[in-house]
């Protein structure tokens, strides 16, 4: 009997009906003869008030029982749901992540997976169960209770499908799938059926809210096989697989966009070896990281002005470190700007086709959209843009490639 590893986010868990309907898949997969391991998230809306409470109490983000408070939101989905199957005859237990054993590191509220320990799932399921799985939480090697950060009931999921062998990891989700580009904006965007693991790592790295980059690489990295899909209707989902397994690939596949960015220009820098380790260094050893860079010489050569971009919910930090820096580097101004957006292009088809650029900067041109950076990968085209401007270049480049749904 082949394995899949269903996960449920936590808007297919947000009441008991939904848990009910969590339950109706589980048990569709049963009848088609998988073998099924579950992993859930905390209902909607529990992990925010866990935060709450820990921040009320002065609980410190990164300590260990900031993330025993916080966990707590995934073992009661697991138990409900685990109930529910129960109730319809399925033998279902649940599991916390350290009965798994999901072993991590100990960088609290961000950890790391280091090993899956001894195979209590496949005991359980041995003896006929379905396992439900606490996702997002692990255990240190002393025991302390860890949670994975950003996306981590899908890198937990991911981490155990590989792990287990899993035919494919099934990610129920409030959407359909993946699509061309986000719906809510663009009214023509169309759910893809496939797209490859190098794609949608593109995607969720540059905004994409479907999938988190982390449970993509490991998804890539592995080779499991990913469907997302919506816990509320029976409709395949979008399956992210192997390029090998698309066989006619789009030059643009989906276009994605992020409004989480903020942009930073430095003026009048000095322009001398070291200025820029100087500039990026602190940065680093604050924890701010830095995406899209340009730097522009003046005409005399003495001085240069160089812009990047933050996370927005960095920006404030970000200028209290540039602050201090610049005693030393000795910059005219600091110009800070957060009514930016970044649209990103992407399709494993770049490789292989010229005047993808070009189309989306004539595109842009033609709208009267000002690029403001640029960054590139194989793959991917990403530019900086005026917020102001993103429903309108969205709109555009997604017809300017093609991508326009057609009745």
């Amino acid at each position: 009997m082949s394995l899949v590893v269903q996960k449920f986010g936590g808007t297919s868990l947000g009441d008991m009906e939904r848990i009910a309907r969590a339950a109706g898949h589980v048990m569709t997969a049963l009848g088609s003869g998988h073998r099924v391991v579950v992993v859930v998230s905390a209902m909607a809306g529990e992990t925010d008030r866990l935060v709450a409470l820990a921040k009320a109490a002065g609980g410190d983000p990164e300590s260990a029982e900031h993330d025993a408070i916080v966990a707590s939101g995934e073992q009661v989905s697991a138990g409900l749901l685990a109930l529910m199957l129960r109730d319809t005859g399925v033998p279902a237990r649940s599991f916390h992540g350290w009965q798994v054993p999901l072993i991590t590191d100990s960088s609290h509220s961000r950890a790391r997976v280091l090993r899956i320990g001894p195979d209590a799932l496949g005991a359980c399921m041995e003896a006929g169960g379905v396992p439900v799985v606490t996702g997002f939480q692990g255990v240190t090697d002393d025991g302390r209770i860890t949670t994975l950060g950003r996306g981590g009931s899908d890198l937990s999921a991911v981490t155990l499908a590989a792990r287990l062998d899993a035919e494919r990891c099934d990610i129920f989700t409030d959407v359909d799938g993946v699509f061309t580009c986000d719906p809510r904006i663009v009214a023509k965007a169309h759910k893809l059926d496939m797209i490859t693991y190098e794609e949608m790592l593109e995607l969720a790295s540059q905004g994409a809210k479907v999938l988190h980059a982390r449970s993509v690489a490991v998804a890539m990295n592995h080779r499991v096989r990913l469907q997302v899909l919506s816990s509320f209707t029976g409709a395949p989902g979008t399956m992210v697989v192997d390029e090998d397994e698309v066989v006619e690939q789009q030059v643009v596949s989906a276009i994605a966009y992020s409004k989480d960015d903020a942009k930073i220009t430095m003026i009048g820098l000095p322009d001398r070896p070291g200025v820029a380790a100087a500039l990026f260094g602190p940065l680093s050893d604050a924890g701010i990281n830095v995406d899209m860079i340009v730097q522009n010489i003046s005409p005399d050569g003495e001085s240069t002005d160089l812009t990047f971009t933050v996370a927005e919910s960095d920006l404030g930090q970000a200028l209290a470190v540039l602050a201090e820096s610049n005693r030393d580097l000795g910059a005219s101004d600091i110009v800070p700007d957060s009514s930016v957006a970044k649209v990103s292009v992407v399709g494993v088809g770049m490789r292989s086709h010229a005047g993808v650029a070009g189309r989306m900067f004539a595109t842009l041109a033609d709208r009267g959209i000002n690029i403001q950076l640029i960054s590139t990968s194989e793959i991917k085209i990403s530019v900086l843009i005026a917020e102001d401007y993103l429903e309108l270049a969205l709109r555009s480049l997604h017809s300017a490639y093609g991508l326009d749904a057609t009745d």
